[in-house]
């Protein structure tokens, strides 16, 4: 895998995990933090819970799973992804409307208030 795609697979993951990381075990939680937050090994984290490199591998790819399950069914990346891109091209509207400044002003603080609800 490529260093780019690595580096898109643990971005996708983290934003998985911020949306769905209450609905994993307490260890999944923890062997992801430590795997894809931290940037720990495979053999560190298997030393730190005394188990096989395999075993945590299996726990890692097992979450990653999960993860994925859960998007696929409740889709809330995809949305978020969505609204993301909506209010960009909504600010970008407005910037490039004829309207005055002040209305622009107006619509701009909304949609930076939508975007700190994310």
């Amino acid at each position: 895998m490529s260093q780019e795609n690595r580096l898109e697979k643990t971005n996708r993951i983290n934003l998985l995990f911020d949306f769905y990381e209450l609905l994993l075990t307490e260890k999944q939680q923890t062997f992801l933090k430590y795997y894809f937050h931290d940037d720990f090994s495979l053999g560190e984290i298997a030393a730190e819970f005394e188990i096989s490199r395999q075993a945590v591998y299996e726990h890692i790819k097992r979450a990653e799973q999960v993860l994925e399950q859960y998007e696929e069914k409740l889709g809330l990346l995809k949305k978020h992804e969505r609204r993301v891109q909506d209010l960009e091209k909504l600010r970008e509207l407005v910037n490039a409307s004829a309207m005055a400044q002040s209305d622009k002003t107006n619509i701009n603080d909304l949609v930076d208030q939508l975007e700190a609800w994310e």
